[in-house]
């Protein structure tokens, strides 16, 4: 996964019809990248700072995530974050954020929309 777009999205069998899974799968990115580390102006899904979304048959939603730095300054509000703009996506049941830092994040998982922001060509 070098790139933001190709984040591990929900696979498997499920009870969701699967229409409803894209639209539901599509609005978690939507609300995912409302959210910004402070210090880049890049969204948290661009820069590839998300490595997986689970959706359960019951809608409740997992999301492992990582930082840039295992001391970012908002290393303890951003699950937070992440969790109420998740939580606010139509459908969305409950919403469980895991702080994971293996991988560590390198600016390889960047998508190209988040190099030509930061003018990292």
């Amino acid at each position: 996964m070098s790139d933001a777009a190709t984040a591990e999205k929900p696979t498997g069998a499920s009870a969701i019809a699967p229409e409803e899974l894209d639209r539901l799968t599509d609005d978690i990115i939507a609300a995912l990248k409302t959210v910004y580390d402070p210090e880049i102006p890049v969204d948290i899904y661009e820069l590839g700072l998300v490595y997986r979304i689970d959706i359960s048959d019951d809608r409740d939603v997992t999301i492992d995530m990582t930082l840039t730095a295992p001391g970012c300054p908002v290393a303890g509000e951003m699950p937070g974050w992440v969790e109420n703009a998740v939580g606010a996506a139509p459908g969305v049941n409950a919403v469980k954020v895991n702080m994971v830092f293996e991988p560590a994040w390198d600016q390889s998982r960047m998508s190209d929309e988040a190099r030509v922001a930061l003018d990292m060509w």
